[in-house]
């Protein structure tokens, strides 16, 4: 049977729904009024009795698609593999738009509109609403009578719009189904197929092997999104360079960046696919797979200060939240947790933003319509903390997902658990996380993992699985809800769990022994506990503070600190660590904006053991910011670390260099008393270390 686009679409929509949806809210999610669903509902009605499943119409209710499970796969089935006699705008767009990208040669008119069964007029209003869509893209679409459609611009450009248009109707079940498939030989003619089609299926599940090989060398996990996005780029990567379309990346920024992990990451992974793929690629890819990276989203939440250089990326985030709390009359500045978060995700997000790269945000609609008032508010707040940056509206919802989570955060004590499966990246997990506590006060614990992970999960272990993605196939009884939960939603879920505690043994709150934090056992817990504690006192007891006199150069300055950190058996080559830390200050500036004081640290071989040392000086000396402004030094912290120090210390200094944008700590470090500055330190150490064992 043929269905037009907006009947599959309201069929699918239904099928997905477990209770009635009102004609109002079908109408305005495919942005058509209510009278033309009525219209659609005949088409519907017999296509759902085909499949012996009954259109449930109740007045006052809505809309329901009941019948037997088996059934309803059935139709979602027949709907993503049927003919269409009409595809919605958007898709006809995106089918267009993919055509004329993967093509080598200019497309006639009438070719688009014979694959499309419309007319060529059709087609030419749609290019017309494509030409506005490339521009945003710096492409432009070649349109001449006799020659034909074509898309002109870089091939930076080029993979960046295909990029986007992945990441905008491919969500990550269908991709995982997409490697499956192609080992099956299977295919359907989805629009995510079809995007997906730009790419050669062997190469890309080649790809995501290697990729999947290097990504355990990240100190981060990536989202599904980021990963997910990072496969895609290859496989364009690998693709266009076949066709002879070449890619130049800046080399000053290279030599900037060249120093990373990331870096270090993206050189191994090329090499690696040179030898999968038998394949040469051009250096110039190692760049566009380091900002990809360093632009990925994560998954959890990560505090490497020190190693990456995040501090002006801190000061900013907390210019933020200074913001958004005088607007909001709420005092968010002491929210740690926050701030940690917003560092995370802004320090990518910079990296995307200044290079041109977009992300595409499918809760942008719903965050705009519920939190209308602080979306604004997080605007304006942007616009003034970073006045020479462009954030779009998707990169400001991401914002406002963090927001929202601390201003919804109840600690209310619950006893179920429950696994969200959510592939954006922390913002959106923290934020289904945050609601799901608020709304079923049942639920105690709320575990986000990524859709790759499933299939090693017990799900046994969990009262209720919650997924912002459709997880087809995979054999999981899950609620599938929006990244924001709708009332319906949430009324699943509630359902879902107190049909679980009337039909299985379950505590109370008071009754259950908490568990320790990631399943952990107690002992463990206590492991983890003397490891931090440890790294803690192995940071306090090399706090070192200084008053150095005559010093009228930062390189001599550095030369006499590590000379004096060699006496003292820290530094085994104090000329090689002297040198690094130049280098370092050569990349980028290391002065603390607002404050008189400048960060200097290194991770080195040379390094034997962990070393804080303050030095106040008699003398001021002339620096560069972190925002590239100019400053007059009067305290350098020097930190340093051995390459191979292990996670605890390397997250206690993260958090001793967060210190340093806070008013008491500014002071304290500025002070040069030793005594207050250990007191300070010590109370603030064992403040983090219980937030971290809760």
């Amino acid at each position: 049977m043929r269905f037009s686009g907006r009947e599959r679409k309201v069929m699918d929509y239904l099928l997905r729904a477990e209770e009635s949806v009102p004609v109002k809210v079908i109408a305005d999610r495919l942005d058509v009024s209510e009278r033309t669903i009525h219209r659609d509902l005949k088409n519907i009605e017999s296509a759902v009795s085909d499949y012996n499943l009954v259109l449930d119409k109740q007045s006052g209710k809505g809309l329901r698609i009941i019948g037997e499970a088996s059934r309803k796969q059935d139709l979602a089935a027949a709907i993503a593999g049927t003919a269409y006699v009409e595809f919605t705008p958007e898709e006809r767009q995106t089918i267009i738009l993919s055509a004329l990208l993967e093509a080598d040669e200019p497309v006639k008119l009438f070719t688009l509109a014979a694959e499309l069964d419309v007319t060529t007029a059709t087609v030419s209003h749609d290019l017309d609403q494509l030409e506005e869509e490339m521009a945003a893209y710096h492409l432009r679409l070649i349109r001449r009578r006799g020659y034909g459609i074509q898309v002109e611009g870089s091939e930076a450009n080029i993979r960046a719009v295909i990029s986007n248009l992945i990441a905008r109707h491919v969500n990550p079940s269908e991709f995982v189904a997409f490697l499956k498939q192609h080992t099956q030989n299977h295919r359907s003619d989805t629009i995510s197929e079809r995007l997906l089609g730009l790419v050669n299926p062997e190469k890309l599940s080649i790809i995501e092997d290697q990729v999947q090989k290097v990504s355990s060398e990240l100190r981060y996990e990536l989202a599904d999104s980021a990963y997910i996005g990072l496969v895609v780029h290859l496989s364009l990567a690998m693709e266009r360079l076949q066709k002879g379309d070449t890619i130049t990346f800046d080399q000053m920024y290279m030599e900037q960046i060249s120093g990373t992990n990331e870096y270090a990451i993206a050189r191994k992974l090329i090499r690696y696919l040179e030898q999968a793929l038998n394949q040469t690629i051009p250096d110039d890819e190692i760049g566009y797979i380091t900002m990809h990276l360093m632009g990925a989203k994560l998954r959890a939440d990560q505090n490497y200060l020190m190693e990456d250089s995040s501090m002006d990326v801190a000061i900013q985030a907390k210019a933020l939240i200074q913001h958004v709390s005088n607007r909001l009359h709420q005092d968010l500045t002491h929210n740690r947790s926050l701030l940690n978060d917003l560092i995370a995700h802004l320090k990518p997000s910079i990296y995307r933003l200044k290079q041109g790269l977009t992300i595409h945000n499918p809760m942008l609609d719903e965050l705009k319509r519920d939190y209308e008032e602080l979306f604004e508010i997080i605007q304006d707040a942007v616009n003034i903390t970073f006045p020479d940056i462009q954030f779009p509206e998707d990169e400001v919802a991401y914002l406002v997902l963090h927001f929202a989570s601390v201003l919804l955060y109840d600690e209310q004590k619950v006893s179920m658990r429950a696994l969200v499966i959510c592939s954006s990246g922390i913002g959106t997990a923290k934020m289904l996380a945050t609601k799901l506590r608020k709304e079923v006060p049942e639920i105690k614990q709320v575990e986000n993992i990524s859709i790759f992970d499933l299939e090693n999960r017990q799900t046994a272990d969990y009262d209720v699985i919650v997924s912002t993605i459709p997880l087809n196939e995979m054999g999981h009884q899950y609620i599938l809800t929006s990244p924001i939960p709708t009332n319906t939603e949430l009324e699943r879920i509630k359902r879902q769990i107190r049909k679980k505690r009337t039909t299985v043994f379950n505590p109370t709150a008071e009754q259950r022994t908490p568990e320790p934090k990631d399943k952990q056992s107690s002992r463990q817990q206590l492991e983890l506990t003397q490891a931090y504690s440890g790294a803690i006192l192995s940071v306090l007891d090399s706090l070192n503070v200084k008053r150095i006199s005559g010093v009228e150069s930062i390189e001599a300055l550095l030369q006499l600190a590590c000379q004096e950190l060699a006496k003292q058996d820290v530094l085994e080559n104090y000329q090689g660590v002297k040198q690094a830390l130049l280098e370092r200050q050569a990349k980028r500036g290391l002065g603390v904006p607002g404050t008189h004081l400048a960060l200097y640290h290194a991770r080195s071989d040379e390094v034997k053991r962990p070393s804080f040392t303050v030095y106040s000086l008699g003398q001021p000396l002339t620096i560069e910011c972190m925002d590239e402004s100019y400053m007059n030094m009067k305290t350098l912290l020097l930190m340093l670390a051995p390459s191979d120090t292990n996670q605890e210390v390397l997250e206690t200094l993260s958090y001793l260099s967060s210190l340093m944008i806070e008013e008491e700590g500014i002071r304290l470090f500025e002070s040069g008393d030793a005594d207050q500055l250990e007191q300070y330190l010590s109370k603030q150490f064992y403040k983090w270390l219980q937030e971290k064992m809760e």
